[in-house]
């Protein structure tokens, strides 16, 4: 069966992802030709489904080790998978196909733990991240061959797991004219150094901090909403610069880039502190606060880490954050003279980049190409990804 997949001259491809927000999930279906930089793609049909009501809060409290049980994740590991074969499924149809058509799914699954930093284990030197959704499940319920687990193979060679999505990047966002940083905000916020004209061994990427993931917080826990819907609430309020100061002290910020974070490190205690830090202050304006956190950090992490080596031309942004005027507005203000846009205007639509990004790195996976960026990741070696599971 992988062979007969591997021979067509075009796939239908499936990507499904479901980021740190834990809203739903993201499932797009492509039709793609060829592979690595010969690869050629067009979108058919994209939409997010959001997880059941409750669901989210029953994945977050078996996402936080003090709360998590045992029972709970092995049934999430399978229900997850279930979510994300219908939400294939739904979106196999939307597109007007059957699943009879459809060649492969990528699916990056659910991030429940990210553990990047090497601790040493009987003798043993461990990173670890774990997203559940299981591939084995979703290939079963769908009839589709499936790749899943993407991050555990740059792992197992030296990597953080993270990010992946800068080889996309490269295949699909690099120019021959302008030097470009591809910045991708959900949860987390990363960005990608596209030099141009550039090589795949010349490209680097990192997490430059929290993107979505504290405003999120912040926004449920003060107006009983999942997200500040077009930035309206951060918009109405104002900077608290004693805030702002003692989040831009954050450790991660000033640790050199291979690097990656998550809700592990600006999850629900660093929420906590901050409100802690802010008590005498409006929700609305932590709100204010964190947004401008996204944007000063993505700043930070180009002044720091990536200025030295290359002048950027052009930002390029993705993600829930690019919908998002206030955060835009804040990286206009530090990114100054910089063509700063979405990438609505690209192959890689602004809300489908990251779906598609997983269908396309299924793609690499059957074709037997590498596909994580030592430069982005701090692997030893560049290596096939994913597990491969049939129908």
């Amino acid at each position: 069966m992988i062979e007969k997949v591997q021979s067509r001259k075009k796939k239908l491809v499936v990507g499904l992802m479901s980021g740190t927000s834990a809203d739903g999930i993201d499932a797009v279906l492509i039709e793609v030709a060829g592979s690595g930089t010969r690869s050629h793609f067009r979108h058919l049909a994209f939409d997010t489904f959001p997880y059941p009501p409750g669901f989210k809060t029953f994945l977050l409290r078996n996402s936080d080790p003090l709360t998590a049980r045992l029972d709970d994740l092995a049934r999430l590991n399978v229900l997850v998978a279930m979510l994300f074969a219908d939400a294939a499924k739904r979106i196999i149809r939307l597109a007007g196909k059957t699943p009879s058509e459809v060649d492969l799914i990528g699916s990056h699954g659910q991030t429940i733990r990210h553990l990047p930093e090497p601790l040493t284990m009987f003798g043993n030197c461990v990173r670890s991240t774990l997203q559940i959704g299981s591939p084995a499940v979703i290939a079963k319920a769908t009839g589709i061959l499936t790749v899943g687990d993407f991050r555990l193979a740059d792992i197992a060679v030296g990597g953080a797991g993270a990010p992946l999505v800068p080889y996309v990047d490269y295949l699909v966002l690099r120019s021959r004219r302008s030097n470009r940083l591809a910045l991708n905000i959900g949860g987390i916020a990363n960005v990608t150094v596209l030099p141009k004209n550039c090589s795949l061994d010349k490209v680097s990427a990192f997490d430059t901090g929290p993107g979505n993931m504290i405003i999120d917080a912040l926004t449920e826990i003060f107006f009983r909403k999942p997200f500040d819907a077009g930035g309206s609430i951060a918009a109405g309020g104002a900077i608290i610069p004693p805030l702002l100061a003692w989040m831009v002290r954050h450790p991660y910020l000033a640790k050199r880039p291979p690097k990656s974070t998550g809700r592990e490190v600006f999850g629900k205690p660093f929420v906590k502190a901050l409100i802690r830090r802010g008590r005498s202050r409006s929700g609305r304006d932590l709100i204010t606060t964190a947004s401008e956190f996204t944007a000063l950090s993505v700043y930070l992490g180009y002044r720091h880490f990536i200025r030295g080596k290359m002048k950027a031309q052009e930002l390029l942004v993705s993600g829930g954050g690019a919908r998002n005027p206030y955060i835009m507005d804040a990286l206009r203000r530090y990114f100054s003279g910089l063509k700063v846009s979405t990438t609505d205007d690209t192959l890689l639509p602004v809300d489908a980049k990251e779906a598609i990004c997983f269908a396309l790195l299924a793609n690499e996976t059957i074709s037997g190409n590498p596909a994580n960026v030592p430069g982005a990741t701090g692997a030893v070696k560049p290596t096939v990804l994913g597990t491969i599971c049939l129908p």
